[in-house]
């Protein structure tokens, strides 16, 4: 059943008792300037039927009053978690999670009452979502995330910083750089991959522990920022990395299909596309996302993210979104410098920036493009035509292959060859984040003393 707007409201205020080393400080009754609640503050909707979309949901006192909830929600047990660093230190935190994932609780001598909390609820699996279908739905995503993921996932990264307010975190744990830049992007990418792969989201499964690891890094995040940057203003900003804010990245596959749908004037998924929905939204619980951000009808899908969108205020910051969209598209992606990998990395960079343009700027070439420096060159349309017609084709030969009964076996297991070997190229997900990024002077002194 999902949680009443009155449980919903009191946990996250709770939170301030529960965690005071993070929410100590914060005053949970306050509306961030983030948050845009009514019709006269600009969202990042945009459009005659996104704003009629948006209206409607605004005329809703309830669904505001959630959708703000949301945005200053945390992650109750990774928080806590995260919150025993002073106590244990990073690594220790991180090598304590790495056993429970691997081996177990019952492998993990003494077990902080936090991280037993935290795999506990990991493994509770909700009734709501159908583990029947979890399987089917990553066999479903395979063909994506071998063949077409690697060619979006930059454009599809750099997406997540069109917006100031949710862009900041990032900023300040060190991705304006293109190396961390890089290590972010590997990063997402390994995650996503990982999780394709057979029997991975099962609980001893490598999908499980990446999502504990992103759950975990998330919450140093907040821990981080919210003790240790005085560049953070909760009464702008509100909870660094909420929840919702998680939300489009995880489900944005799930979203474009659901707005094809719409727009066929289908209502229902199919048993393969509900299975790939079913999968994607077990994905997004195993990290944290609660119920009501995870919606199982087209409608529902394309009215949450409609939500997010509109209640999320319009704000481009160019030294910090602009930056990390330039570092992200300036990045070098591939492990070595050989000629091919370099062919490779101008082919893939070329259709992220048409793709990116395309998608997230409304082919807009000319303004915020041009001013975030990712404005399309002479050649990049040719090259993601070019390019775009061998993705999509081999794909689509995947997809024919994958019904096909003699074919079926022999089709997905060179996806999982393919995936293993982006996993190889990705190379080791580290999952941390850097505190030294985004402390003051004084807080790392004091810091290094307690250590």
């Amino acid at each position: 059943m999902m949680e009443s707007l009155e449980a919903l409201t009191a946990r996250v205020a709770a939170q301030r008792e529960r965690l005071p080393a993070l929410y100590g400080k914060v005053d949970f009754s306050i509306t961030p300037e983030r948050f845009a609640g009514s019709p006269d503050i600009p969202s990042t909707i945009h459009g005659e039927k996104g704003e009629a979309a948006r209206r409607r949901f605004l005329a809703d006192p309830e669904t505001v009053a959630r959708a703000r909830a949301y945005t200053m929600l945390g992650d109750n047990v990774a928080d806590a978690y995260a919150a025993l660093m002073p106590q244990y230190g990073f690594k220790r935190l991180v090598a304590l999670l790495t056993t429970a994932c691997d081996e177990g609780l019952e492998a993990v001598p003494d077990a902080p009452p936090e991280l037993v909390a935290f795999i506990r609820a990991m493994e509770d699996t909700p009734d709501w979502i159908d583990m029947s279908l979890i399987e089917d739905g990553a066999r479903y995503s395979r063909n994506a995330s071998a063949n077409l993921a690697p060619f979006v996932v930059r454009g599809a990264f750099v997406a997540t910083f069109l917006n100031k307010y949710s862009a900041l975190p990032m900023a300040l744990t060190g991705t304006l750089s293109h190396e961390t830049a890089v290590r972010r992007i590997k990063e997402t990418a390994a995650f996503f991959t990982t999780t394709a792969l057979p029997g991975a989201l099962g609980r001893f499964g490598s999908g499980f522990k990446a999502a504990a690891m992103v759950r975990l890094m998330h919450s140093m995040v907040r821990f981080n920022v919210l003790r240790g940057s005085a560049k953070w203003d909760v009464s702008v900003y509100g909870i660094p990395v909420p929840q919702v804010d998680q939300m489009p990245a995880g489900t944005i596959a799930v979203f474009l299909l659901a707005f094809k749908l719409m727009r066929q004037g289908r209502k229902q998924f199919t048993q393969r596309e509900r299975a790939f929905v079913e999968f994607n939204r077990y994905r997004c619980w195993l990290l944290g996302l609660p119920e009501d951000l995870l919606p199982v009808t087209p409608e529902g899908i394309q009215d949450a993210m409609s939500l997010y969108s509109g209640t999320l205020r319009d704000g481009y910051d160019d030294e910090t979104c602009g930056a990390l969209v330039r570092a992200t598209m300036a990045a070098y992606f591939p492990s070595s410098r050989k000629l091919s990998a370099r062919i490779f990395d101008g082919l893939e960079r070329s259709f992220a920036r048409v793709f990116f343009n395309r998608s997230f700027l409304a082919g807009d070439t000319t303004g915020k493009a041009a001013l975030m420096g990712v404005a399309l060159r002479p050649y990049d349309t040719f090259v993601f035509i070019a390019l775009g017609l061998f993705i999509y084709g081999r794909e689509r030969l995947y997809k024919l292959a994958l019904r096909m009964p003699v074919l079926r076996d022999i089709a997905d297991r060179r996806l999982i060859a393919k995936l293993d070997r982006l996993l190889i190229e990705y190379g080791h997900a580290e999952y941390t984040t850097d505190a030294t990024k985004y402390r003051d002077e004084s807080f790392r002194a004091s810091r290094q003393a307690a250590e």
